[in-house]
């Protein structure tokens, strides 16, 4: 039953993982895929219905942490608190920017929320690099291996974004024209490359400085999301690197929190019997809808973005 809930909650962040990479690794890139205003009003359009599905896998996991795993709860979370307000604050202002953005139309406007969308998405990245920093350092932030860790989860983030947004940043009618380009999409896709390169490279180096500080709890467990990441990683290097980028950008998201799951002794034994069949009961009848969900919103917001609506 323990194994079960363990795995359970490595699916939900799994799924976190995979599906805010979209959003925040995309809302990373905008100064440099988004520079035209039709451009940065299709871009929050893309990014905007889409972060409301992914936080639900959040959600969800947080309440699988509080509900089943109290000792887990106090050393992860607890234990890096700061990292987490840091998290939580960067989330804050990028939602912000996302629903503010559109209220006024005014230049001035829209670029102080377009800078709460580009700060707040860098700062999710980045906190949630030195939480597994931290988490695989064994509670501790090395000078040495957070930094690079941070790094190279930011990285990961922005590839992903930015697989999103070469489909998500075609012009809707499939027709670029003078007033509504589609350069973000190519710039998008052409970005995945050269951010799976330095990904690759910021992932060894970060791998060597977890080994020059005392390895991971459980180093041969670790090798397998390890491996798994260097190789989506080295694919979407590739020169056929674009056309994968969508497929492999997913799976080095989801290897994230497996890493943590394999290679760390974590505190995890589960709550008493009761607390597991409460959670389970209230778990189980929405699990699959949460799945269907997030499966048709994916389909769905795999289309090209239009550049009006209410967050636009």
């Amino acid at each position: 039953m323990e194994s079960l809930a363990v795995l359970f909650l490595a699916v939900l962040l799994a799924g976190y993982f995979v599906l805010a990479g979209c959003d925040v690794g995309l809302g990373m890139l905008m100064p440099y895929v988004a520079r035209a205003p039709v451009e940065r009003r299709r871009l929050a359009s893309a990014i905007a219905p889409y972060f409301l599905g992914s936080e639900v896998w959040l959600v969800a996991s947080v309440g699988v942490v509080a509900g089943l795993f109290p000792e887990l709860k106090s050393e992860a979370v607890t234990g890096n608190w700061p990292l987490f307000v840091a998290l939580l604050a960067g989330w804050l202002w990028r939602d912000a920017g996302l629903w503010l953005r559109g209220r006024v139309e005014n230049p001035r406007w829209h670029a102080v929320w377009d800078a709460a969308i580009v700060a707040g998405s860098w700062t999710i990245a980045l906190s949630w690099g030195l939480v597994l920093a931290s988490l695989l350092g064994g509670g501790e932030l090395s000078p040495l291996f957070a930094p690079l860790c941070a790094v190279a989860v930011a990285v990961l983030f922005a590839l992903r974004g930015a697989a999103f947004g070469a489909e998500r940043l075609v012009p809707g009618d499939g027709q670029a024209h003078a007033s509504d380009p589609a350069e973000s999409a190519d710039v998008a896709a052409r970005a995945t490359r050269a951010l799976a390169r330095a990904g690759l490279v910021a992932v060894l180096l970060a791998a060597v400085a977890a080994w020059a500080a005392g390895g991971v709890d459980r180093a041969a467990p670790a090798l397998v999301p390890g491996a798994v990441l260097a190789g989506a990683l080295a694919v979407t290097a590739g020169l056929s690197g674009p056309r994968w980028s969508r497929h492999t950008s997913a799976l080095a998201m989801a290897a994230l929190p497996l890493l943590v799951a394999l290679g760390v002794e974590l505190p995890v034994s589960t709550a008493d019997p009761g607390s597991l069949t409460l959670v389970a009961m209230a778990v189980a009848p929405a699990l699959p809808a949460m799945v269907i969900g997030q499966i048709w919103l994916y389909r769905m917001l795999r289309r090209p973005a239009v550049v009006s609506g209410f967050f636009a």
